[in-house]
């Protein structure tokens, strides 16, 4: 029997250390080059011959026009728009070259693009992507269409471009509406141009709309965080993203920008939390994960109380597949167990791509023990919830014998803290360790130990 949850400051320090989000187990920083294109190619074969199943499509556009020195995503800066035409050149070439080695695999369940602003390519660009995408690969029905937007520069000729196209949900990043945080993180976007946009969506018939924002950044306090929240209810998109700030300067360099005095201390970033949490539950948005909030009748949401959610590189969806494509810089993709990543460099990229070669650098392939573990990490990252029955029947394995290291750490902190339930058939993490799934996951994480002491990898988990 457990304790009830409290969240202590000497709990909340325990807790609040580097950890992955782990849209992936093993996470990327466990890729290495010894996965080749060469083996890449061989994967796309073996994918190849799995014809009855779907397969989901991520496009990397890695364009802004501005950097946000809070950004942690792979991005290039230019207002240079030719970039952006030879890009899709290149993206064409690689395209081609992935669905020539798939052959007659062509069913699409989500295809997502991400960025970078996707709405940096002009209505030529965004048509001649989709053509480009829709000449060798075809959507099933009901199948997830989804981009991110930049309300700052997503125009009505682009909104009624992507509609007819068929893309079925948008999302923008807004992160905070307050003017002191936004010139904070160098990133300038009123309310109104946020309003602007949803309502053009709304008018469009787009039935679902994510906002992301993210706390923890400097200059933010629990009154301004608040009305932050209270305006986005306001607009009731369909989801929201709050997600944790994810300081790494150490990975990118120009987060330096940004220094660590200025950012809430780990009580004021619970607190901010709370308020995301208590003002969007009071306003009927469900949780959803570890850092999600969707409307009832959200797919989301649904999925989440039926505890089919699922989680890839492209975040939670309704709509699994096994395998998965990345295309453009940095893109990640998954084959029969096989994680595969592009070239993170626009040169080396178009110097594969001009020689035929898939522009993938480093990758990993899961063993046994990876997926046992992967399983685990996702159930409970995406439903709070382990089937414990099941899982030892889907693998063959004692789970209590298994994994005796990982329960004995969860015995020693999650469980005796209140944050997580465990019985012989099942493993829950209550409402108030939602906030703490990392950790919790972590104890299951085969890898962590043998970066301890290490240059810190991850962002931290509170």
């Amino acid at each position: 029997m457990t304790t009830p949850a409290v969240v202590t400051a000497e709990r909340l320090a325990r807790y609040d250390r580097p950890g992955p989000r782990y849209t992936s187990y093993p996470t990327a920083v466990e890729f290495h080059d010894g996965f080749t294109a060469r083996r890449y190619l061989e994967k796309l074969d073996e994918a190849a011959r799995r014809l009855d199943e779907p397969l989901a499509l991520y496009v990397h556009l890695p364009f802004c026009r501005e950097r946000c020195s809070f950004c942690g995503c792979n991005v290039i800066i230019t207002r240079r728009h030719g970039l952006a035409a030879r890009y899709l050149d290149f993206l064409e070439r690689e395209i081609d070259l992935v669905a020539d080695r798939l052959g007659e695999r062509t069913a699409v369940v989500q295809l997502h693009w991400g960025g970078g602003t996707p709405t940096y390519l002009d209505v030529a660009e965004l048509r001649r992507l989709w053509d480009m995408l829709m000449r060798r690969f075809a959507l099933r029905p009901g199948a997830e269409v989804a981009l991110e937007v930049d309300p700052r520069v997503t125009s009505p000729e682009q909104v009624e471009l992507l509609q007819r196209l068929g893309f079925n949900r948008f999302s923008m990043g807004v992160q905070d509406f307050d003017p002191a945080v936004q010139d904070a993180i160098g990133r300038f976007q009123t309310y109104g141009e946020t309003r602007a946009l949803h309502e053009r969506l709304r008018a469009a018939g787009i039935e679902s709309i994510n906002f992301d924002l993210v706390y923890g950044l400097p200059q933010q306090t629990p009154a301004s965080f608040r009305d932050t929240i209270l305006r986005t209810i306001d607009l009731e998109p369909d989801r929201v993203a709050v997600y944790s700030y994810a300081f790494v300067p150490w990975i990118k360099a120009h987060q330096r920008q940004i220094h660590l005095e200025d950012l809430p201390p780990r009580e004021v970033k619970l607190e901010l939390f709370g308020i995301a949490f208590e003002l969007f539950s009071a306003a009927g948005y469900e949780q959803i994960g570890m850092d999600h909030f969707a409307l009832p009748r959200d797919a989301l949401a649904r999925a989440a109380r039926e505890r089919t959610l699922h989680r890839n590189f492209m975040g939670y969806t309704t709509h699994p597949a096994d395998d998965s494509i990345g295309f453009g810089v940095s893109a990640i993709g998954e084959l029969g167990g096989a994680f595969a990543q592009n070239t993170k460099k626009l040169t080396r990229y178009e110097q594969a791509l001009a020689q035929g070669l898939p522009p993938v650098e480093r990758g990993f392939e899961r063993s046994r023990d990876d997926v046992i573990r992967r399983d685990v990490i996702q159930s409970l990252m995406c439903n709070f919830h382990l089937d414990v029955r099941a899982l030892e029947r889907a693998h063959g394995i004692d789970f209590a014998e298994y994994f005796a290291d990982s329960l004995r750490e969860l015995d020693e902190g999650p469980v005796a803290h209140g944050f997580v339930r465990r019985d012989a058939d099942s493993l829950e993490v209550a409402p108030a360790g939602r906030l703490f799934v990392r950790n919790v996951c972590m104890a299951f994480d085969a890898y962590l130990e043998r970066h301890a002491g290490e240059t810190e990898r991850f962002s931290r988990t509170v």
